[in-house]
């Protein structure tokens, strides 16, 4: 059950905050990983069906599992629960350890705690953890493995003479120069032996078949938590050229240029590429994305009598471009409004990027929320919310926040400078003053954000 509380609404002037809420929590609901592998993982005598690809269990000497990000507890409970006694042993890799969640597992399922944002040494134990449980395999096991977002931190293994004090480093500066994920585990991914098929790599020769919640637009399955089980198309060069384009190999540790260096001259191999016979032995699904989320709340809108549209261009970019698109959408609806005379729901997804120029607290979607609030400032009977599916909107406890017309109105009774929030990326604690602030806890799941608009 997902309790989604938006805080001090009614005071920013939000009608309708009931449907509001509603459309949120239907919407969360759609992609909770529970709901999501019942309709994924079945068994009928004896053959299991997995994304409707058939396993006959007599062909298997054992069937193992792994699970790896954030919403990996309630994934493995769900394959648990289908599967019981057939499942010989797992290891299960999550940010944070939901202890009742442990208790559902079997005592053969052993639970490990990464970390997120940035691995630390947490990480790099449940990545050995992993290759030691690897090597008891054979190309009669069948393995299934459950990845969503998270996985790249939580899951860690430099490469040889690559630190981890060095890749906490690298990572910290990619995030805080504006590279999007896609550009950050391209370099993930060529400093570590898990990513870009790595995972892959070390399970064969034993089949693997990988059920994927994807935190990435597009779904690239190459991108989600860093391709553990799937061929990379990004090379050594690649990655080498991203950190030439934000001007940080000076400050680079020498192990990872080096390291670079020797994968771009051939010393070392590539990553796992799309010829690799290993591939063979493999098959990855999507089980949910975005789209998935979208979709259920266009549907729960439609129910509430909005006209509800799906804006397919993502919302990607700087949080100040995304939340310009925002309020670009809304004068333009607005206008149309006036002709149909229905009110709108107006929805899409996506993950902007944080320029960091301050010391404030706050996450992209609270800081897109800002942005667009400024823009569409006196606009009356319209409500912008943006949220982060995971609960977690940078090192806050609020997933996003929603505004309106008269957000700023309101801070400005207070003697309250949006602009100057802005600036120092305290988006968190201008909501916290004025009213905004979007609080599910931890949902479980991850797909990525979500943007509303409603105009009545």
């Amino acid at each position: 059950m997902i309790d989604l509380s938006v805080h001090k609404s009614n005071e920013i002037g939000i009608a309708n905050i009931e449907s509001i809420n509603n459309i949120f929590i239907s919407t969360l609901r759609a992609v909770d990983p529970e709901n999501l592998l019942k309709k994924t993982i079945q068994l009928h005598k004896n053959t299991l069906f997995l994304n409707k690809y058939p396993y006959h269990i007599s062909s298997f000497r054992r069937i193992y599992l792994i699970s790896i990000g954030k919403a990996s507890q309630p994934m493995a409970s769900i394959v648990m629960q289908v599967l019981g006694n057939l499942i010989h042993s797992g290891i299960v890799i999550t940010k944070a350890e939901n202890k009742l969640q442990t208790e559902k597992l079997s005592t053969r399922i052993k639970t490990i705690q990464g970390s997120h944002p940035l691995p630390d040494e947490d990480s790099i134990v449940a990545a050995e953890e992993i290759i030691r449980f690897s090597k008891i395999l054979t190309a009669n096991d069948l393995v299934i493995c459950l990845i969503s977002g998270g996985g790249s931190a939580l899951v860690t293994k430099p490469a040889e003479k690559v630190s981890l004090n060095a890749i906490q480093k690298l990572t910290s500066q990619l995030l805080r120069c504006d590279a999007s994920i896609n550009e950050i585990n391209t370099v993930r991914k060529h400093l570590d032996v898990i990513k870009g098929g790595g995972l892959l790599s070390f399970l064969y020769p034993a089949q693997v078949v990988t059920l994927i919640l994807s935190d990435v637009m597009g779904d690239d399955l190459s991108m989600i938590a860093s391709g553990p089980t799937v061929p990379d198309s990004t090379t050594f060069q690649d990655a080498m050229d991203i950190l030439i384009k934000y001007s940080i190999t000076q400050s680079v540790e020498v192990g990872i240029l080096d390291h670079l260096a020797s994968g771009i001259n051939g010393i070392i191999p590539e990553t796992l590429k799309e010829n690799d016979p290993r591939l063979a032995q493999v098959n990855n699904f999507i089980v949910g994305n975005n789209q998935t989320a979208i979709v259920a709340a266009k549907e729960m809108a439609d129910k509430y009598g909005y006209h509800s549209e799906i804006i397919t261009d993502p919302f990607v970019g700087n949080t100040y471009e995304v939340g310009n698109k925002i309020a670009d959408i809304v004068r333009a609806k607005k206008s149309e409004l006036k002709i149909n005379n229905k009110p709108f729901c107006i929805i899409g997804g996506g993950e902007s990027t944080v320029s960091i120029r301050g010391r404030g607290l706050g996450g992209r979607n609270q800081e897109v929320a800002l942005y667009s609030a400024v823009q569409i400032d006196g606009i009356e009977d319209v409500c912008v919310a943006t949220l982060a599916t995971d609960g977690e909107d940078g090192p806050t406890d609020a997933a996003g926040a929603i505004v309106t017309g008269k957000t700023i109105k309101s801070a400005k009774t207070l003697g309250m400078d949006a602009t100057r929030y802005l600036i120092n990326n305290d988006s968190y604690n201008f909501f916290v003053k004025v009213g905004g602030l979007i609080k599910t806890g931890s949902t479980g799941t991850n797909v990525n954000d979500l943007n509303f608009i409603f105009i009545s």
